[in-house]
């Protein structure tokens, strides 16, 4: 048997670990951490917190393994005892020094969302928040025996398509077998509509051991009866309660936590709301309590507001595996930490399937990546070439190759690559403006990168 030794846990870094829902998920399945590390300050204290209160870590292993700051900072991966230099100078990536992590079992991570999202602007790796083709560099620096990173849908998209295949490339050249893959929530016993994306990378000799976790063949509860007990906690009748239950009689609509960019804690935007609306939630906020004289709060409001409780039982945190975990900071902090997770029965899941496949107990299987890889025609064509072409005969190759795209058509998608990657402009003696891919634009730990300085200048609103 490979990986840790018998009745020893299997060991993980995770990286943007926020509140702990991965972290969560993935204990219960077997692993251990080595390290977590995330950014705010909040979610780090209410990890800690449940690293003791839930999982039985002493205190100070407790905040050993939490460590508060920036990823991307190599001091945040010192421990405090080694962390005596705090200069600028010490950030530079010469300084790095991994040897204490390499070969973990795992490194995972839910690193930030916004740069993929449809809410956003989908900017990619223009994006000083994008940290997901960094997370694949560290990745071939740790060699960990596999790799889980998880995103948004968006990250799924057309929009991505050069973005991702340059990931797999990545992860090729650094010795893994990668695959990409698209998780409901609700087929893991969350009540929840929650797409989410999701890469693993593996090994080569554990990856023939890696299968999909099957999803389950019954349905998740329904809102109402998933929060029948927190709702009758409030002044309602019986009646009241009954005829509610009876309404929020589908699972819930994706929930959002937001960004410090933003306002306080609702649960999501005006489609969202409208579905809430139609299960009996007013979603414009999250109620102190359950329905009763102050909930609800909103003057002329028809339905109760959720409470913070009972968001966390949406995401997934019910159950006797999840429902210890505690919530520390303000309501829309503690909000934002539940919102923004990674639900514990999915990452859970996840975990076993990479726990059996590093103790290769799994049934083996062929070694063939699975993942579709569909690439922008337009990327493609320009992917590794020398000379550069103008929209013209762009147009002309792609009708040649049988995917035949109009100018307005190739120019979007020549702005969708420019976001990702350097895009080189080259104009001919005749006008015409000729492009040529360059260079991947996403942070990969360079030195000189705008991320840093657009991180220092927004890191206070970077959830």
């Amino acid at each position: 048997m490979s990986g840790a030794a018998e009745g020893k846990p299997l060991e993980v870094v995770e990286i943007c670990a926020g509140a702990g829902g991965q972290t969560l998920g993935l204990e219960r399945a077997g692993f251990r951490h080595r390290l977590a590390i995330e950014l705010d300050e909040n979610a780090a204290r209410t990890l800690r917190h449940n690293l003791v209160k839930v999982l039985g870590y002493d205190e100070k292993e407790a905040n050993d393994t939490v460590r508060v700051g920036d990823v991307a900072d190599p001091r945040t991966w010192k421990k405090p005892s080694e962390d005596s230099d705090r200069s600028e100078d010490s950030k530079s990536n010469e300084g790095w020094d991994l040897d204490e992590y390499n070969n973990i079992d795992l490194l995972a991570g839910g690193v930030p969302c916004p740069p993929f999202s449809i809410a956003g602007k989908q900017l990619g790796a223009s994006d000083e928040r994008d940290l997901f083709a960094w997370a694949v560099e560290q990745c071939g620096r740790i060699k960990p025996k596999a790799l889980l990173l998880e995103n948004v849908k968006g990250l799924s998209g057309n929009r991505f398509t050069a973005y991702r295949k340059h990931v797999l490339d990545r992860l090729h050249e650094d010795g893994y077998i990668a695959e990409w893959r698209l998780l409901q929530a609700d087929q893991f016993g969350v009540s929840q509509l929650r797409p989410r994306f999701v890469l693993v990378a593996l090994q080569p000799e554990y990856a023939r051991h890696f299968h999909w976790p099957t999803p389950h063949i019954e349905r998740p509860k329904t809102v109402g009866e998933l929060l029948r007990d927190l709702m009758a906690e409030g002044t309602w009748t019986t009646e009241q309660l009954e005829s509610w239950i009876k309404q929020a009689d589908d699972i819930a609509p994706t929930i959002v936590g937001g960004s410090k960019k933003h306002g306080g804690a609702d649960l999501g935007p005006t489609r969202a709301k409208a579905a809430w609306a139609a299960m009996g939630v007013d979603a414009k906020g999250v109620a102190d309590d359950p329905p009763g004289p102050t909930n609800p709060r909103v003057k002329g409001a028809e339905h109760p507001m959720l409470t913070v409780e009972m968001v966390a039982r949406i995401q997934g945190w019910y159950g006797k595996d999840f429902a210890e975990w505690e919530f520390l900071g303000g309501k829309t902090s503690r909000y934002r930490q539940i919102g923004n997770a990674f639900p514990p029965p999915v990452a859970k899941a996840l975990g076993v399937a990479i726990k059996e496949a590093i103790q290769k107990t799994a049934k083996e299987r062929s070694l063939i990546e699975s993942t579709k890889v569909t690439l922008d025609p337009v990327y493609k064509i320009l992917r590794g070439r020398k000379r550069a072409m103008t929209v013209e005969q762009l147009v002309a190759r792609l009708e040649n190759d049988g995917t035949p795209l109009v100018q307005p058509e190739v120019e979007r998608r020549l702005s969708h690559l420019s976001h990702d990657f350097e895009l080189i402009e080259k104009e001919r003696s005749t006008g015409e403006v000729a492009f040529l891919l360059g260079e991947f634009k996403a942070f990969i730990g360079q030195d000189d990168h705008q991320r840093h300085q657009l991180f220092a200048q927004h890191r206070t609103k970077i959830s």
